[in-house]
């Protein structure tokens, strides 16, 4: 005997969470994140609310409270990898059964998915690393081009590079510990 669709349906409330600037942006970001569960076929609001965007520090922040209908545990994994709630309360059914070759799937589409994640994550890094490179070699050919024109203390340099004072300092330090600069009378100089 075949069971019923709606036997695996799952209905939950959730939470979807939002945080970013402006406040503009944040308020479109989570219309669009329940339009996008609205156009998927295997999930169904029941209820919505949205919470008013709350300014904490320089970001904003909203969510918007869900009560859904999902068709089965597969799509609910899938649901949290796609929308990241921040918490999900199963209301019905009280009890879930699976078979065997169900939780296999389940768990290899998962890792699938992770394994997805840390390839990005992994191609992220890389490429921030390259721009963090790249970024300090441009300042330290910066930093020498301006002192080829002129001799120039810390303070003048983060003025024409538009670095703060903390953070060129670093750099400052690297140029004069591998003899590119070095320090007169408090300004930095080129080493021919």
């Amino acid at each position: 005997m075949t069971e019923q669709p709606q036997q695996n349906h799952i209905r939950c409330k959730t939470i979807l969470e939002v945080l970013g600037k402006p406040k503009e942006h944040i308020e479109k970001k989570i219309k669009e994140y329940i339009t996008g569960i609205r156009d998927d076929s295997d999930l169904i609001i029941l209820n919505e609310s949205f919470a008013d965007p709350k300014q904490q520090g320089e970001l904003w922040s909203t969510f918007a409270e869900l009560e859904i209908v999902v068709k089965g545990i597969p799509k609910l994994v899938a649901f949290c990898f796609d929308y990241m709630p921040s918490s999900i309360d199963i209301i019905k059914p009280d009890e879930i059964i699976f078979k065997s070759k169900d939780v296999s799937n389940m768990v290899n589409d998962m890792q699938a998915r992770l394994h997805g994640v840390d390839m990005e994550v992994k191609k992220l890094n890389v490429e921030n690393d390259f721009l963090k490179r790249n970024m300090k070699a441009s300042f330290k050919n910066s930093i020498a081009v301006l002192l080829k024109m002129k001799d120039m203390d810390d303070d003048e340099l983060s003025n024409f590079t538009g670095i703060p004072k903390e953070e060129i300092g670093v750099i400052i330090e690297e140029l004069v510990k591998n003899n590119k600069i070095k320090k007169e009378e408090n300004k930095y100089k080129l080493i021919a």
